[in-house]
């Protein structure tokens, strides 16, 4: 169990995928340029087995924005997307309607 004041230090924003690249080191992941707003961010994410690049262009998702950076298979992830897993099926959190990239999520 964590504390409303735990859960209360994630930032959670909308992004809008920009661009989707094949991570050069990594056979199952993406690099994604996500569209925060006031600034672009390049995100490494294992979705590659669930989505081709032409269906996530444009999509607008959620993300941790404060998340520390990491380094995944040599690449700098400044962030990370959230999704829901059932098994084999994997879906990205998206939203249903246009909201500015950068906002955020409560």
């Amino acid at each position: 169990m964590i504390t409303i004041d735990d859960f209360m230090k994630l930032n959670l924003v909308v992004a809008t995928i920009k661009q989707v690249e094949e991570h050069p080191n990594a056979e199952r992941l993406y690099l994604l340029t996500v569209d925060l707003g006031e600034e672009e961010r390049t995100l490494v994410a294992g979705i590659k087995e669930y989505y081709r690049p032409e269906e996530l262009i444009g999509k607008q998702l959620v993300m941790v924005e404060n998340l520390e950076p990491a380094t995944i298979r040599g690449v700098e992830s400044r962030g990370m997307i959230l999704a829901a897993k059932d098994g084999d099926n994997l879906a990205i959190v998206t939203m249903d309607r246009y909201i500015a990239p950068g906002s955020s999520v409560s």
